[in-house]
């Protein structure tokens, strides 16, 4: 079977779809991975899209990853969506489909004593709010790339810190895997399209699309000078509209680091974290 006859083919163990993808890599010449949780969306396949422009073979997995959930309760509930995912990436021509359970991901348990040295990253906005999450993160996304080894790593800018992130364990661990940032889809109202919009109910679906109109409002307003006031002007709108906030933060596009005053030359982003009821939304904006 050659590439330009393959239909999407299943694994579901991690030497299965190794020793595959070391079969046809050198006909492929180039490997793309999307790495995903499921419960699809056209931001997903967006990616899928790139690497087919881009690569001869196409990667994706649906794995819920635990160790990345610091609350245990958002793990449970985290939407799923299989047949309709197989699906969505069959029509997208996706290659491969790495569909593990968490004993094939985790032989030996979930615990590890790898510790990924993420720095000033890991202390800030996500890493702050949300313990333990990036170590989580950075532990399933290395033993993907250990499995698939591929050439290009997939990610889309909503989880903007999630990629600085990923760009920095790929950087000491994974040097040959290039990461490829795409712009986060939107649906037409403006709202970032996640996973997590699926378990809005009507009322906070509407509601949600107010933290992608405050950011349009910090970027308008954040022209040269100080910026703490537009900060606290998004939170207390945000407030007042019924969200629990985590942060409203500016800051340095290829550091994180907050930024007090905008010089009109340093790339800045403007980024936000917030609770719709029970659902917590992030998203940002390049300034």
């Amino acid at each position: 079977m050659t590439l330009n006859t393959l239909k999407m083919i299943i694994f579901k163990k991690a030497a299965d779809i190794s020793s595959f993808i070391r079969e046809k890599s050198p006909e492929a010449k180039t490997i793309g991975f999307v790495p995903t949780m499921g419960a699809l969306h056209a931001g997903h396949i967006s990616l899928v899209d790139m690497a087919k422009k881009s690569d001869g073979l196409v990667v994706s997995s649906i794995f819920v990853n635990p160790t990345q959930f610091n609350d245990k309760k958002d793990f449970e509930k985290y939407p799923s969506t299989i047949e309709k995912d197989i699906d969505m990436l069959e029509k997208a021509g996706c290659d491969l489909l790495f569909l593990p359970n968490v004993a094939e991901m985790y032989p030996e348990g979930t615990n590890t004593e790898t510790h990924y040295d993420l720095g000033y990253l890991e202390t800030i906005l996500e890493g702050k709010y949300r313990p333990g999450h990036f170590q989580g993160v950075c532990q399933v996304v290395d033993r993907l790339l250990d499995i698939v080894q591929p050439d290009c790593l997939y990610l889309g800018q909503k989880d903007y810190q999630q990629c600085m992130v990923l760009k920095k364990m790929t950087e000491a661990r994974h040097p040959k895997t290039k990461i490829i940032i795409a712009p986060t889809m939107r649906e037409t109202d403006g709202l970032a399209m996640s996973s997590r919009n699926m378990r809005l109910n009507e009322a906070d679906r509407k509601l949600a699309v107010k933290i992608s109109e405050t950011l349009s409002f910090i970027k308008a307003e954040s022209g040269k000078g100080y910026l703490e006031d537009i900060k606290e002007r998004a939170k207390q709108y945000l407030a007042a509209e019924g969200f629990k906030v985590d942060y409203v933060e500016i800051a340095n596009a290829s550091t994180l680091e907050p930024v007090e005053k905008n010089d009109g030359k340093t790339p800045l982003v403007a980024l936000v974290a917030a609770f719709v009821g029970e659902v917590r939304l992030i998203d940002n904006i390049n300034l």
